[in-house]
């Protein structure tokens, strides 16, 4: 039978110099996908921009959210597809340092502003995180100003205070009111928990390595600066009713009680645990606490420690995305999954003298070459429910979906920077810190999820711009490159006409989707080389492209260029009064490779009854692809 070869193709991929074209050229988007992927839809608010998006796994924007602000930093969906997004006031406020954000909205689906409520002063100031509860109300990290003269005299070292004042954060919880504003109803401040060695006539003077549940005034990581803490990302787990805060500086994962009143978050009793506002738990590094050396470091200036979610694999452990930030041996991040020490009682185990545990890691991932992975700054971390785990490398906007055993089957990168979404092709202006694209974190969801159930999910294009379709490196010339670029991202048709989704290999594959048609075939060819502007003169030959077996349209019986009643006609003629037909692959209609009646009842079916369409070659003119056949055509001319 008639059949366009698919050898070339595969020759063609197997060319080192086009696999390189393919994802050499591409700066943004979507890169790659493979089978055990998650899939579903990704959720991420650019930093640089005043947009949050929802895309689908190659890419596409499914849905966007509008606000008047920048993120500062994170963004949440929420149950019916609103979502939580905490937002840069403009300006210099009095306290500001990455992550600086100040206003906190909630924004309906059709891109509605439903509330918002802003906490930024001369006192006070919100930034990085907001963590929704399952009561409504929210969580908010901010920071507090605190003069020389309250820092030295809760025992912070004066020379631990290069610019004249401390940030200490504190946690507020705060009720929604209206359409704007709220009530604070709950607070926990870091400076209600220190304990310092330098004052022996300050209450809360104490041996540091004593007190694992304090907060060392004294203690700073690589700079003692007014951004002490520098909290950068908070969760809560409903079932403890605990709070887990990351903090950067002290290269640790702190956790609270939730449950006592603010009176007993600022002492050292009552709540469920008993502890009030103490440190239940710590981990990453136990420098802080005098129990431990350098060699001892688990964290790097991480972000995102959470808890993961129940009926996820590894439901109750911690994950965190890890910077690698001066870690020995380079710098280089990492996704890292621990489970903290728990006793039958609830209480984290703590032997005297030592740190807490555990001493090694339940799962890590690094990449293949570790430091081919590494953000300076921001980063997330969440667990699929498929086992895999999508990582956001936050500097560069780097997505990553890696499975248990750590390959790498996802990886999509932020193509939206201060000015809007970029062409494919153009480089992201990049910073030694980090890149124009930056993302807080990144979320994952399927089409199942209480957030997206019911909301209408179909694709439009990607977010990034292709600015001229056939321009794969964005020459301004269609030539020899671009040929490369668009035989390296040829896939040959779908197997049934229209594609029930695309199958692209990577983003560059929207060059060379001419017809939008989810494939890159011979149609787009055909567009390619009307679009060609060389050098050369004329494209090249291009051999899967290139046919030797005629072109027709199944159901097409009389070869006039529809198909209608007059088509079973001509099938019925030719089985039962001997009429002769010039192609009779056009009248095998159910494409069975025979001719017979089924054929007649299958294209009158098609025409007032199921309407299911034909087989391809339909609706428009192609090759057979069934393999196997001997049926005829003879260059119907109603096929070019």
């Amino acid at each position: 039978m008639a059949r366009m070869t698919l050898l070339l193709l595969l020759l063609i991929s197997a060319i080192p110099v086009l696999a390189i074209a393919d994802e050499g050229d591409q700066t943004v988007g979507w890169f790659h996908r493979a089978p055990a992927t998650y899939g579903g839809y990704s959720f991420f608010a650019p930093g640089r921009d005043s947009t949050t998006y929802l895309i689908d796994e190659i890419g596409r924007m499914v849905h966007s959210w509008p606000s008047n602000f920048n993120p500062g930093n994170s963004a949440y969906l929420l149950e019916g597809g609103d979502i939580l997004r905490a937002a840069r006031i403009p300006g210099n406020p009095p306290i500001s340092a990455g992550g600086t954000g100040g206003r906190v909205e909630r924004i309906a689906w059709d891109g509605t502003l439903l509330w918002n409520f802003e906490y930024s002063s001369a006192q006070v100031q919100h930034h990085h995180d907001v963590e929704p509860l399952p009561n409504g109300n929210l969580l908010l990290v901010a920071w507090e100003l605190k003069s020389v003269a309250e820092a030295t005299a809760a025992g912070r070292d004066p020379a631990l205070l290069p610019d004249n004042q401390l940030w200490p954060d504190h946690i507020i919880e705060v009720e929604p009111t209206g359409n704007s504003g709220g009530t604070i109803v709950w607070q926990w401040h870091a400076w209600d928990h220190l304990v310092q060695e330098i004052d022996p006539t300050l209450a809360n003077f104490g041996v540091v390595a004593d007190h694992p549940e304090k907060i060392d005034v004294n203690y700073f990581g690589t700079t003692a600066g007014a951004d002490w803490l520098h909290v950068n990302s908070i969760d809560y787990n409903a079932e403890l009713d605990q709070i887990m805060l990351s903090v950067p500086t002290f290269a640790e994962v702190w956790i609270i009680d939730h449950s006592t009143t603010t009176a007993e978050a600022a002492s050292n009793s009552g709540g469920l645990r008993g502890h009030g506002g103490d440190l239940l738990y710590r981990w990453g590094n136990p420098r802080t606490y005098q129990a431990g050396t350098a060699t001892d470091q688990m964290l790097f200036f991480q972000h995102c420690a959470e808890w993961i979610d129940p009926g996820l694999p590894g439901a109750g452990n911690v994950i965190v995305f890890n910077n690698g930030v001066n870690r020995p041996g380079g710098n280089a991040s990492s996704t890292d999954e621990f489970i903290p020490p728990i006793d039958s009682g609830g209480n984290y185990v703590l032997n005297p003298g030592n740190a807490f545990g555990p001493s090694t890691l339940q799962w890590t991932y690094m990449a293949p070459v570790p430091t081919d992975l590494y953000g300076r700054i921001l980063g997330g971390v969440q667990r699929l429910p498929n086992g895999n785990t999508l990582l956001c490398e936050g500097a560069h906007g780097n997505f990553i979906e890696v499975t248990e055993s750590g390959s790498e089957v996802w990886h999509y990168v932020n193509p939206v920077g201060p000015g809007g979404p970029y062409n494919q092709g153009a480089s992201v202006p990049t910073s030694p810190v980090a890149g124009d694209n930056t993302v807080f974190r990144a979320q994952r969801y399927s089409s199942t999820s209480p957030q997206l159930i019911g909301r209408d999910l179909t694709p439009a294009g990607p977010v990034e711009n292709y600015p001229v379709l056939g321009d794969f490196d964005s020459s301004g010339n269609i030539a020899t490159l671009d040929f490369n670029c668009f035989a390296s991202v040829f896939t040959g048709p779908c197997s049934a006409a229209p594609c029930a989704d695309t199958i692209y290999n990577s983003a560059m594959a929207f060059y060379g989707d001419f017809d939008f048609d989810g494939d890159v075939d011979c149609a787009d060819w055909d567009s390619f080389q009307l679009a060609w502007t060389g050098p050369p003169t004329s494209a090249p030959d291009f051999g899967p492209c290139i046919f030797t077996d005629p072109l027709f349209l199944r159901g097409d019986a009389n070869l006039d260029q529809a198909i209608n009643v007059a088509d079973v006609v001509t099938i019925l003629g030719y089985l039962f009064q001997g009429q002769s037909n010039g192609c009779l692959q056009s009248c095998d209609t159910n494409d069975d490779e025979s001719n017979d009646i089924s054929d007649a009842i299958a294209l009158l079916s098609f025409l007032f009854g199921s309407g299911v369409p034909l087989p391809p070659p339909y609706p428009d003119c192609g090759l057979d692809g069934t393999a196997g056949g001997s049926l005829s055509c003879d260059n119907p001319a109603s096929c070019p």
